[in-house]
């Protein structure tokens, strides 16, 4: 049987009763929904980060916390990697699927680390933190992150090609193209 899972973010309802017996009570009360994956990913993130502040010497509180201790956080996951960088020196630099293991360093991917900041962001603004001090979405984060990105590409060999965007001009005159091939083909 497994433990029953607690929301403790959630409050009592202020309109309930406090009087009534503890068998009524038990029926007038719903279960509480247990959290989405991304929820509680969402909340162990946090607890994590939480509990990185408190072991550093000195302790350092959330509202003490700027981008530099967020890029040392990542940083710091970077031993619980699973991810295999190539070294610049490495012989499989470049090789997206090398033909024997080497000595290169294991890392967290770049996916990983973006989906955490995004994850780490929204809980910092909904534990009472303001957008415009958010240190996780501070530039030297986004700096950091597609550092990583391009680093881990090339150690890779493969490219990330930026989509190019576009205009509302150009895709007038593709979809008026389209359309005439379209009017075309039925009549």
């Amino acid at each position: 049987m497994s433990a029953p899972h607690h929301d403790y973010s959630r409050r009592k309802d202020s309109n309930s009763i406090e009087g009534s017996s503890s068998s009524s009570r038990s029926n007038q009360q719903q279960a509480p929904q247990p959290l989405s994956r991304y929820e509680s990913q969402k909340r162990r993130d946090w607890n994590t980060f939480g509990q990185y502040l408190k072991n550093q010497t000195p302790p350092v509180s959330l509202s003490q916390c700027n981008c530099n201790h967020v890029l040392d956080f990542l940083r710091y996951l970077d031993q619980f990697g699973k991810t295999k960088v190539h070294l610049h020196g490495c012989v499989f630099f470049g090789q997206p699927d090398p033909p024997a293991p080497c000595t290169c360093p294991l890392r967290q991917a770049w996916g990983s680390l973006d989906a955490l900041i995004g994850r780490l962001r929204a809980a910092y603004e909904e534990h009472g933190g303001s957008p415009e001090t958010n240190p996780f979405g501070n530039g030297a984060i986004r700096v950091y992150l597609r550092e990583v990105k391009e680093c881990q590409a090339k150690a890779r060999g493969i490219p990330y090609k930026k989509k190019k965007k576009k205009r509302n001009g150009q895709l007038k005159a593709i979809n008026d193209e389209a359309n005439k091939g379209l009017k075309q083909i039925t009549s």
